[in-house]
This record gives structure tokens, C-alpha cells and sequence, in this order.
């Protein structure tokens, strides 16, 4: 069995993730956070151990701001790659066209 390449990563691309999942983080911590308080009308349940935090609230803003973390986190990495293939004319390392399908 052929032992696999390690592939070594540009420091262009390791500055770019977190060049964009800083700001995504953010967007979404917002949007979580404003969402959960407009259809809820108070804060989201951030410490399940706390008192008053029932386990419905506690399991729906897991659910929500898990799914929403997951989203931000592939945007950020489809915008760093991206970003990458612009200023370099090549896909990132570990990326291929084929990976799509």
C-alpha cells in the first residue's frame, strides 16, 4: 500500500483562513444571537447549567448555532479558496476540481 504525500500548505493560504473565518465567526455569533432573541424574545440559553435554562432551549440553540457555526465556517473556507485562486491562478492545496462532484 503506497503511504500518502503529505501535502505542505503556502503560508498565503494558512493567513487566509482565518483572515476569513474571523469575520464570519463574528457575523454569525451576531446573527445567532439577534435570530434567537426575535423569535424568542430573550437571550439564548449560552450556559445550559445555569438555572431556568430548560432542556428544549438549551438543545434548540445547540441545534441553531451549530448549524449556523457549520454554515460560517464553509463560507469562510469557499471565500479563502477563492481568494487563493485569484491573487494565484491555482487552486489551493488538497483542492481539485474533481472534489466537487
Amino acid at each position: 500500500m503506497a503511504k500518502k504525500q503529505k501535502v505542505k500548505t503556502p503560508l498565503l493560504y494558512k493567513l487566509l483562513g482565518p483572515a476569513m473565518a474571523i469575520p464570519a465567526g463574528i457575523v454569525v455569533k451576531k446573527l445567532a444571537d439577534t435570530t434567537w432573541e426575535k423569535v424568542c424574545g430573550y437571550p439564548p440559553p449560552k450556559n445550559p447549567a445555569a438555572p431556568g435554562v430548560s432542556w428544549p432551549d438549551a438543545l434548540a440553540w445547540a441545534a441553531v448555532s451549530g448549524a449556523l457555526y457549520a454554515a460560517g465556517r464553509l463560507v469562510a473556507a469557499a471565500g479563502a479558496a477563492t481568494v487563493y485562486e485569484k491573487i494565484t491562478g491555482s487552486l489551493p492545496p488538497g483542492v481539485n476540481a474533481d472534489s466537487a462532484a
